[in-house]
Order: C-alpha cells, then sequence, then structure tokens
C-alpha cells in the first residue's frame, strides 16, 4: 500500500553566517519556519528502488541516485518506488530538497525503518531542521537545533524562476565572521512583533545574492512595495523572495496583486509557523 508524506516549504526569516570551520564549512544563527506549500511523495514498497518526478517543477530534477530523496532511502535500505510531486522551485532556497529527503526519512522511522542519527545532517545542512519540520533556532552546521514557538505568520513566497548556485553565493560573501542572533529569541504575540523584531536581524547571503542575481533585488522591491507588507527578505541563499503580513487576506491580496504583473513568477500565499 503507498504511503504519502507532505515536504513543506522551509523558510530561513533570519540566516546570520558566523564563521567557517577549517573542514569549509560555514557556521550559521538561522530563524527556520516551514509553510504550509510544499512537495508531496508517495512511496510504494517495492524489491528495487526507483522514482518518478511530476508537477510544475519536475524540469530538471533527476530521478537516480542525484536526488537527495534516492540518498535518503538509500541511506536506510529502503527499496520500493517513489513519486514526488514538485510544487516547490528547485534550488530556490526554500529547502525543497532537503525537505524532500527529511519527509522521506520521517516516513521509513514512522515505518520501523532503521534510520541513523547522522543520516540527516549527512544529506545537508537544511536536512535535520525539516526533519523537525516546525519553528526552531538552527545553528551550527545546522545539527543544533531549539524548537522556538511563533505565532502563525501570514506571508507570500515569490520566485523570480532564477537559479543561483549556492556556491557562487558564499563565493562573494565578503564577511564569514557576523555577528550571530540575540542569546533569547522574545516571545512574539503578533506577526506584527515578530516582524518588528526581525527587522534588526539578517539575511548575510541577501546582498551577494542579489549582487549576482538582479530578479532577486527586484522581487524584494516589489514585495517591499505590496499593501501591508511587514517585512521583505531573501530565504537561505535564495532565489526565493518573502514577505510577512499583518493577515492571510493581506498576503492572498499582494500574491493577486504580484501574480496579475509578474505571471512568470512563482507566488504562493501561506501560513508560516
Amino acid at each position: 500500500m503507498a504511503i504519502k508524506a507532505f515536504a513543506p516549504a522551509k523558510i530561513n526569516l533570519t540566516l546570520h553566517v558566523t564563521g567557517q570551520r577549517p573542514d569549509g564549512y560555514h557556521l550559521l544563527d538561522s530563524l527556520v519556519v516551514f509553510g504550509d506549500v510544499g512537495d508531496t511523495l508517495e512511496f510504494t514498497p517495492g524489491p528495487t528502488l526507483s522514482m518518478a518526478v511530476t508537477g510544475e517543477h519536475a524540469v530538471g530534477v533527476p530521478t537516480d541516485d542525484r536526488n537527495l530523496v534516492w540518498k535518503a532511502a538509500e541511506s536506510a535500505g529502503w527499496t520500493g518506488h517513489i513519486d514526488l510531486n514538485k510544487v516547490l522551485p528547485h534550488g530556490g532556497g526554500i529547502g525543497g530538497g532537503s525537505s524532500d529527503a527529511a519527509a522521506t526519512l520521517r516516513m521509513i522511522a514512522d515505518q520501523g525503518g532503521a534510520v541513523s542519527p547522522d543520516a540527516a545532517l549527512s544529506l545537508g545542512a537544511d536536512v535535520p531542521v525539516c526533519m523537525l519540520a516546525s519553528a526552531a533556532r538552527m545553528r551550527g552546521i545546522g545539527e543544533q537545533l531549539d524548537p522556538i514557538t511563533l505565532p502563525p505568520l501570514p506571508a507570500l513566497l515569490v520566485n523570480p524562476g532564477v537559479e543561483v548556485p549556492t556556491g557562487a553565493v558564499f563565493s562573494a560573501l565578503t564577511s564569514r565572521d557576523n555577528p550571530p542572533m540575540p542569546g533569547v529569541i522574545p516571545a512574539f504575540n503578533t506577526p506584527q512583533d515578530c516582524a518588528a523584531w526581525l527587522q534588526d536581524q539578517r539575511n548575510d547571503l541577501e546582498p551577494p545574492t542579489t549582487g549576482l542575481a538582479t530578479e532577486v533585488a527586484r522581487v524584494l522591491e516589489e514585495l517591499a512595495d505590496t499593501k501591508n507588507s511587514l517585512l521583505a527578505r531573501m530565504s537561505g541563499s535564495g532565489s526565493t523572495c518573502f514577505a510577512l503580513y499583518p493577515t492571510m487576506k493581506d498576503a492572498h491580496f499582494a500574491a493577486y496583486e504580484i501574480g496579475a504583473a509578474h505571471p512568470d513568477w512563482w507566488c504562493r500565499a501561506t501560513q508560516l509557523s
């Protein structure tokens, strides 16, 4: 019998690059949340491993051992057929591949499979927090996770359809030793409270990304100009950007406004938590 799983979009509300280890891994301090939009997966156990990818962003997604979903299944010894419906833009800074891999590992663990404690981090820095799939502070190289309670955050996600290689973004980073977030993240009662605090935080990868892709800078400008926008920022290493709003009605109105002006952009109103 097929088993279904959901892989939500991962959004970095903040992303402070605080150092770099001798082995090259960057140290991060990031406030991460998840949306109610994402990819869906269907797993059918069988004697061999295979997968198919469908959906609006299926083009270019590998269906072999280059795919993180395949790697996740293989790492736990799971075999069968995997159908992946790709809703999230790949290479978009919202953890599409990482969230897919995490959903795969969660499914295997839920079915009693043997998932190594190190399996998630071995697949990528975002996979451990995607295993949690709820608001958290992520530090170190992605292995230090502290759950955080946040109010539901109405948001709009926008991707202009350009891919920005993560390696190029980090190479263009002028400083790798930046201040972390405050030691204690305060409690927020409303999206307005949270957005006001976030204004004093950063995504250190945003300046190098906008330098490499002017389309990302344009998305940020347009999000900031939408009615009742509380904050506009890039997620991860780009190219997806987000804006926060007081209500979901505001987020849906902004989605309509930007979607009408830019029908070629990927726009999704979502609630982050």
